[in-house]
């Protein structure tokens, strides 16, 4: 679906309730990208939770669709911010042992990974720092601007610009590597 657009935010005309299935409906897709991304283990569940907190914050929202848009990712982005704290302060699950599993046939996870673009992505960037994951999250799946980045991680836009630059020379060299290309 497409955004949510200026004319569409003006129609409302202060209905939250109309505003807020309009934002759902447009921005709930990148918002679980992004914290899939991030490496959420329920993004759905932590999607939902963003619109929960997004929903009294409603009519409080400036600069139109960008703005609802930046609001929506700083919510994420602190939900994605306080999920990766609750799993350091947790014990560790206990790893898959293949050998002690007593099916004869592959698992659907298995099957359903193979060939995957979207585990191969995910797994390039988990070779990243975690900052640099952060931005490529931001700008490339949230499609935020360099600004809005900035407001969001706490830092210059010329140092999220910098960030993105080497962040996306660290990924190619990466994938030089997997493919065997010299560097």
């Amino acid at each position: 679906m497409d955004p949510i657009t200026e004319d569409l935010m003006a129609a409302s005309h202060g209905d939250a309730g109309w505003l807020f299935n309009a934002a759902y409906r447009s921005f709930s897709p990148a918002v679980a990208g992004y914290l899939r991304a991030g490496g959420v283990e329920d993004p759905e569940g932590v999607t939902h939770d963003v619109f929960l907190a997004l929903y009294p914050r409603l009519k409080a929202v400036h600069g139109g669709t960008q703005g609802l848009r930046v609001l929506i990712f700083s919510i994420a982005h602190a939900r994605l911010v306080d999920n990766h704290r609750r799993r350091h302060r947790t014990p560790a699950p206990a790893e898959y042992d293949p050998g002690r599993d007593g099916r004869l046939s592959a698992s659907a996870e298995d099957e359903a990974l193979d060939g995957n673009a979207e585990a191969n992505a995910l797994a390039l960037l988990e070779g990243l720092r975690e900052d640099h994951r952060e931005v490529l999250r931001l700008r490339i799946i949230a499609e935020l601007s360099v600004n809005d980045v900035a407001c969001i991680m706490q830092k210059s836009p010329g140092a999220i610009t910098q960030l993105q630059h080497r962040a996306m020379a660290s990924l190619r060299n990466q994938l030089r590597a997997k493919n065997g290309v010299p560097t």
